[in-house]
């Protein structure tokens, strides 16, 4: 029968590996947390140069101004002077009286057009299949997709109406490309 002391030693000498074993496990993570850090750091110093290049003129120094606000085009750079002006492929501005569709991108006025000209002549609201045809595009699913997504884009900002899903009309108020109001 093995002494009791005999076991306290045995149970003594296992925590000790344990302990020797977690600290070396520590010592592993704390060298990899270091590291993590490190190159936190680093990339927080880019992004703070890239935001510097990015600011508009005179607020460089401003803290946090590094990244544009997304509705707002530069006034000293090379984008729009006008406030209601999208950039090319990303932003609609909400619609509001004497706001023609040429602050639009090139693809939001053609489908602007479209619905305006389906107005002009009576013949009711267009499909995005229509207008896909229309435009001398494939009328295949993901052609309409994309036309779909644009013109619910043109709903939520004030351009176009959906009475019933799918089918789209010029907004109360809003004018046509040419209309001018």
């Amino acid at each position: 029968m093995p002494s009791i002391i005999g076991l306290l030693e045995q149970q003594e000498h296992a925590a000790r590996r344990r302990v020797d074993g977690l600290r070396e496990e520590a010592d592993r993570v704390q060298a990899e947390l270091a590291a993590a850090e490190e190159e936190l750091r680093e990339w927080l110093i880019a992004r703070r140069r890239v935001d510097t290049v990015l600011a508009p003129a005179g607020a460089a120094g401003a803290a946090g101004a590094g990244v544009q606000d997304a509705a707002g085009p530069r006034e000293a750079g090379g984008w729009p002077t006008s406030r209601d002006a999208a950039r090319p492929k990303s932003q609609v501005p909400v619609w509001r009286a004497g706001m023609a569709s040429s602050v639009l991108s090139v693809d939001y006025q053609r489908i602007v057009q479209a619905v305006a000209d389906r107005a002009r002549l009576e013949q009711g609201p267009v499909t995005c299949q229509e207008m896909a045809a229309g435009f001398g595009m494939d009328v295949v699913p993901a052609r309409v997709k994309a036309l779909r997504s644009k013109a619910k884009r043109l709903v939520a900002r004030g351009w176009l109406a959906e009475p019933t899903p799918g089918q789209f009309t010029l907004a109360p108020g809003a004018a046509g490309p040419g209309d001018g109001s």
